[in-house]
């Protein structure tokens, strides 16, 4: 892919990216077109969610406006392994959002427990550093928050607070040994554009062990799916951590600093933090005695084809198809079940992306007519691990990785 102009690319983010006060607004596009659905219902209380088209966005589901939280209609996860940018969800903490960038003054600055601090150009990072692709999901640490029971604090999240794409940028371990890590380094801190409204309120800071901060996987991406990163996904740069929940991958990239000792700035405690437990859960009510950050996701699959509560027109045989993922060991299959878990076949799975992309998976079934069926999957990684059969849970709606439910009536 070329080189990003930056005078002509900084013009047209401008142009198509124009912010006011309150929310965002398209140019001559302030809402879904009217032959559109006007929202979606999500299947939990309170679950009704306007959608709106936003900049570089097709009409996404609208959690809050300030910040930003759009949530991808889950139907467009059955239409290619990649999630297209436009259909990207989008999950930011502050509402100061640089509007517009200049590429001509931008630079990542690294500094800290380093022994030569650098900054760089989006120009600087593209051509003098070995660029790389990897196929990554990126996952909300809330998503399917909505479906805690009983009911948890925080943004009430469908399915759909994730997306699969390819990503491309440079390695973050040829960053830092470009300018050389001091060897009492342990943690590494990513700070981003993005600042809060309020003087009070916490600047947005995540850091990771250095070890887990070196890994090949871990890049700087300046593109997501052969395209510059869409604004409201992070343009210019973000952090990509695959396997690691999105929490992680920070936006707007523009400051990293090695750091000596453990940070315990508010986003790394007491944010996002789980018990320290096997299963990062609780019973309601009950109390961690200790929490450690969270960090790696669980494995999960979904349907995509079929919608819950669904009647379905069959003949002799319906392709059930869905997606599947997990923390980068890679799916090594996935099960199928018609009758509520009673008994599981095994689906076919699609092309392997790599160890940190969904993997599609299908199943040709049986199913008779004017009957109710409960179809659900269950994904087993490479190591083991599987779906939990019910869910977990815990106060912050953390980890959800339950076998999911689509009940459907057959007619024919």
């Amino acid at each position: 892919m070329a080189h990003f102009n930056s005078d002509g690319l900084t013009r047209r983010r401008l142009l198509q990216t124009s912010l006011v006060v309150g929310g965002l607004s398209v140019l001559g596009k302030q809402s879904v077109l009217a032959s559109s659905p006007k929202s979606i219902e999500l299947p939990f209380s309170r679950g009704d969610r306007p959608l709106v088209t936003f900049p570089e966005k097709r009409p996404l589901m609208v959690m809050t406006t300030r910040p930003p939280q759009l949530e991808t209609p889950f139907p467009i996860f059955n239409d290619d392994v990649f999630t297209p940018n436009d259909a990207f969800f989008v999950r930011w903490h502050l509402a100061n959002i640089p509007t517009s960038i200049d590429l001509q003054t931008f630079r990542l600055s690294i500094r800290g427990r380093v022994k030569q601090p650098l900054s760089f150009s989006l120009k600087d990072l593209q051509e003098q550093f070995e660029p790389v692709e990897i196929a990554a999901v990126c996952q909300c640490a809330g998503n399917s928050r909505g479906f805690s029971e009983p009911r948890v604090a925080g943004g009430q999240w469908g399915h759909g607070a994730m997306g699969n794409a390819l990503w491309k940028g440079l390695r973050l371990r040829d960053l830092l040994e470009k300018v050389g890590i001091e060897s009492d380094a342990q943690h590494v801190r990513f700070d981003g554009l993005d600042r809060p409204v309020a003087d009070g309120t916490p600047d947005f800071l995540k850091s990771l062990p250095l070890n887990d901060a070196t890994a090949d996987s871990v890049i700087v991406a300046y593109a997501m799916n052969g395209e510059p990163l869409p604004i409201l996904n992070g343009f210019p740069l973000r952090l990509v951590v695959p396997g690691w929940y999105a929490t992680y991958w920070v936006k707007m990239l523009n400051d990293i600093e090695v750091l000596n000792q453990e940070d315990h700035k508010f986003w790394m405690d007491p944010a996002y933090r789980i018990p320290d437990n096997a299963c990062g859960c609780l019973e309601p009510g009950e109390k961690a005695k200790d929490k450690i950050p969270i960090s790696t996701m669980k494995v999960r699959s979904f349907i995509t084809n079929i919608h819950d509560g669904a009647t379905i027109d069959i003949g002799t045989k319906i392709l059930v198809k869905g997606i599947a993922f997990d923390q980068g060991y890679g799916i090594d299959q996935v099960l199928f079940s018609s009758d509520g878990g009673q008994h599981w076949k095994a689906a076919k799975l699609g092309k392997d992306y790599g160890d940190f992309s969904f993997r599609q998976w299908e199943i040709a079934v049986s199913l008779k007519p004017v009957q109710s069926y409960q179809l659900q999957s269950l994904a087993i990684n490479r190591i083991g691990e599987s779906q939990q059969l019910h869910p977990k849970w815990n106060p912050n709606g953390y980890l959800r990785n339950a076998v999911e439910a689509i009940h459907v009536r057959t007619q024919g």
